[in-house]
């Protein structure tokens, strides 16, 4: 681990030979916060994840143990300490689940608790229902006459019942003294009690529109009533009537014409809350590529924990590849985890896994509702063989029988949570669980991050220089080597130097001992199409030739054939909104927000719109004010640009051209993911504006023109990964047009053309671009040849803040070694964000050292209580 965390986040997971005492446990009730320590009756086995009864104040509740010890903290009186009533059921979870939650606080340097609610859903014990049963040997000619009178009583109330099972509410009602009587049964091995999770109390019910009638060719219907028609059958005859309503942009006022009309009919329907939508036509397995083939004959060989990279360029076949290698997990009793960055991705992936696995596939994410959650983990906790889809929340599902694990778009940075604690990598925790199930990890990605890829070069060069493979067996440790890199690139840069190439991972979370990283290429795109040709446009020449317009010349005449040749086409902006900023023509003032020290952006969602101003930060929205607070002069100036205002100009230039804006503030309602990219897909917008949730995973066929608006916002941020993500960002969305029969072709518009960056996208050289790039980190200690530990400080009053912040930098120089290297502190970039201001200190470690510098609980300690400190392990933002 990088710092000790206090010895009360310290994981005891085994019941030794002495046995303990105390187990601290989650209690299932409202109100109650952290964990609760209770006494372990004589002769009481429990281990963490049994569900147990403990009281809580008058009542009996649901208890999730978390922790064994034998040894209570300085402030608890054992006197006063209550004992665990009963274990209701054991190994409800797997034992490896708790290992894992268990070592997700000890690396991130969180309680406990606090990892244990992001990893489970709210009132998972309320919803369920705790039962007794009569076992075989109870109804066998045993006298009942030695048992108590409670006990005589229980016995006869379970006899009765036709299943000898029912509710523990149900027994206490019906029997004085039931849980002494129930006590005394189960060690008389009479009967048993387990934790049932029941279905829904009440049913989720849906409207579904259902298609009962073709219209004749020669129709009075009108154009809009048409089109639902049209859309129904594409569908299979049925849509749910919400996203029917969506898709459409109508009214149920239209449907209920059409169904006075006879063509359909809406009734409600009972659904089982798991996100599913919509009817999906069945998919049969495609045939594979000679890669695609040899990537998943290399990935079904494996046996046990392996991590591999499936690097193929942007329209390959990945997915494919996912699917063909789940089919025999499925078959064999096995599930698998899959897991992707935005959950904009998961409608599309989900329709094409859904349509290969049918009802064996769940979505799981922080969009869906308590229930939808609550409905997912039940299905889960069957242990029927599934397929489970979601981000990076999803990586701590309870699936239990995991055969193996994918993180689609390894590489983009939505995979880790930034706040609130713990700040996890999804990436570093899927290896731990990978390890921990003992079943493949497979990273797939057409840009992968330099992490993944420097790990799984060594390997490939060390696999060149034994002259074979490597035997996979866990026990391998991996020895400098030439890198695998294109031959072009063997004498470029220190990265294919053995001497300067540090072989750990920059996550300390790999033991030092673990199989080398498989790497699997598909090089070319499905069916031979190839990659699209990439043209850089310089926007000072489009300027000097006097285009003042946001879209070069190039750009625009693209856009003019678009719809005359039947075409569709994405142009990327970076930003959502109209403009960056307000800010007055008569004495410069910029509109900012009050409660946060940065500019409101401007956002004016359509022509004729209320125009509103809004913080990205804190969500603060007000009215752009009529005159200048500084001068009071009327005159403003809207600077920069957004996707909205992409819109708007578009609209001027082509007001034939039909548009779909695609931002997080166009797809804030649920389902508007799915609704948005089904019409584009059905051919209703000839244009998809958006931002970078453009460049996850979508694939669209019939989109053969992309243009990249404003390169240069992506790689000006003050990161030492700026240059990373913008080369992951803009090959990614080239990536996006000509996978259908047509070449695709990107316009790149940038004030930038000779930065190297740049140059890389263009020739579409990932590994030119990683050998250069690796170069520059390994100067600088930046990961993956150092690592990083950023302690953010944050509070409302300023003074404080600072003061603490100093303080904790001071007592970190006294005890840290000359090896770690201390940055800050310093005001964070943007100083204040609602109203609380924030430092921060950044410290770097080498790759290979000692990581037990110090404890959290210590530096907390020196910290106000009006002052937070988050500690962030491998922050991969510096905002």
């Amino acid at each position: 681990m990088f710092l000790e965390s206090g010895a009360s986040d310290s994981p005891a997971l085994a019941i030794t030979d002495a046995a303990p005492s105390w187990v601290e446990a989650l209690v299932d009730c409202p109100g109650a916060q952290g964990a609760f320590t209770y006494r372990l009756p004589p002769g009481m086995v429990v281990q963490p994840g049994d569900i147990l009864s403990v009281p809580f104040g008058a009542q009996q509740v649901g208890a999730i143990a978390i922790r064994c010890t034998d040894q209570l903290t300085g402030e608890l009186d054992a006197a006063q300490i209550r004992s665990v009533e009963a274990v209701i059921q054991t190994g409800f979870f797997p034992r490896t689940y708790w290992q894992l939650l268990n070592q997700v606080a000890d690396y991130y340097c969180t309680p406990l608790m606090q990892v244990v609610r992001v990893a489970l859903p709210p009132g998972l014990l309320a919803r369920s229902q705790r039962r007794v049963r009569l076992l075989p040997s109870s109804q066998e000619s045993m006298s009942a006459a030695a048992l108590s009178t409670a006990a005589q009583q229980v016995l006869a109330v379970l006899r009765a019942s036709k299943t000898g099972d029912y509710s523990w509410q149900y027994l206490q009602r019906q029997v004085a003294g039931a849980s002494r009587g129930l006590h005394e049964l189960i060690q008389a091995g009479w009967v048993e009690h387990y934790l049932e999770p029941p279905s829904p109390v009440r049913p989720k019910q849906r409207q579904a529109v259902t298609l009962t009638a073709t219209p004749p060719v020669n129709t009075e219907l009108s154009l809009r009533q048409q089109e639902i028609v049209a859309v129904l059958r594409r569908q299979g005859g049925e849509a749910w009537l919400a996203e029917l309503l969506q898709q459409c942009q109508t009214s149920t006022g239209t449907l209920k014409t059409l169904a006075q009309k006879g063509y359909l009919v809406m009734r409600s329907q009972e659904v089982l809350r798991t996100g599913h939508s919509g009817t999906i036509q069945a998919d049969a397995a495609k045939r594979l590529t000679a890669a695609q083939t040899t990537a998943l004959a290399a990935i079904q060989s494996l046996t046990g924990f392996r991590e591999v990279l499936l690097h193929g360029v942007t329209g390959s076949g990945k997915t494919e590849v996912y699917l063909q290698a789940i089919a025999p997990m499925l078959e064999q009793g096995q599930s698998t985890l899959v897991l992707v960055p935005e959950i904009g991705l998961t409608p599309q992936l989900t329709d094409r896994f859904r349509a290969r696995f049918g009802d064996r596939v769940q979505v799981y994410h922080s969009a869906l509702s308590e229930g939808e959650r609550y409905d997912t983990w039940r299905q889960m906790l069957r242990g029927e063989a599934q397929v489970v889809i979601g981000t990076r929340s999803a990586i701590f599902a309870p699936l239990p029988h995991l055969g193996l694990i994918i993180l689609d778009e390894e590489h983009d940075s939505s995979l880790k949570q930034e706040q609130p604690a713990p700040c996890y990598h999804a990436r570093t925790v899927a290896r731990w669980r990978a390890r921990l199930d003992n079943c493949p990890l497979v990273l797939g990605s057409a840009t992968p991050s330099l992490e993944t890829w420097i790990r799984s070069q060594a390997a490939a060069g060390r696999r060149q220089a034994v002259g074979g493979e490597g035997t996979g067996d866990g026990d391998e440790e991996m020895q400098p080597a030439t890198c695998n890199l294109q031959p072009a690139l063997t004498s470029q840069s220190a990265i294919c130097n053995p001497q300067s190439l540090p072989l750990s991972p920059s996550s300390p979370s790999s033991p030092p001992s673990h199989p080398p990283v498989l790497y699997l290429s598909l090089p070319t795109r499905v069916h031979a199409q190839p990659l699209p040709a990439i043209e850089v446009v310089d926007m000072r020449q489009e300027l000097h030739c006097g285009n003042r317009s946001m879209f070069s010349r190039a750009l625009q005449q693209a856009l003019r054939s678009l719809q005359d040749e039947g075409q569709q086409g994405i142009l990327f902006m970076n930003r959502r909104g109209h403009s960056t900023f307000v800010s007055c023509r008569s004495c410069g003032y910029v509109v900012t927000c009050p409660h946060c020290d940065v500019s409101l952006t401007y956002h004016q969602p359509h022509e004729g719109a209320m125009p509103t101003l809004r913080c990205h930060y804190c969500n603060h929205i007000q009215l752009q004010p009529q005159a200048c607070p500084s001068c009071e002069s009327s005159y403003f100036k809207h600077f920069g640009s957004g996707t909205q205002r992409v819109v708007q100009e578009l609209a001027a230039l082509f007001p034939s051209l039909r548009i779909i804006r695609f931002d997080s503030d166009t797809t804030r309602t649920k389902g508007a993911h799915r609704a948005l990219l089904t019409r584009f897909a059905h051919g209703e917008a000839d244009l998809l504006v958006g931002t970078q949730m453009l460049t996850k995973g979508i694939d669209l066929p019939q989109v053969t023109l992309v243009g990249i608006v404003a390169a240069d916002g992506l790689l000006h941020f003050s990161d030492y990964s700026a240059s990373e993500r913008t080369f992951q960002t803009l090959t990614q969305v080239a990536g996006r047009c000509g996978r259908g029969d047509r070449a695709g072709r990107v316009i790149l518009q940038t004030y930038s053309p000779d930065d190297p960056v740049i140059q890389a996208v263009q020739r579409q050289d990932y590994a030119a671009f990683a050998a250069r790039e690796l170069h520059q980190r390994q100067a600088l200690r930046y990961p993956p040849y150092g690592r990083l530990i950023l302690l953010r400080f944050a509070s409302p009053n300023p003074v404080a803040v600072q003061t603490a912040a100093e303080r904790v930098a001071d007592a970190l120089a006294a005890q840290l070694s000359a090896e770690v290297e201390r940055l800050g502190p310093a005001p964070a970039p943007v100083l204040r964000i609602a109203n609380r201001y924030r430092w921060q200190l950044l410290l770097k470690l080498p790759v290979v050292g000692d990581t037990n510098l110090f404890k959290v609980e210590h530096l907390r300690s020196l910290c106000p209580s009006t002052v937070s400190l988050l500690v962030d392990i491998d922050p991969i933002s510096m905002a």
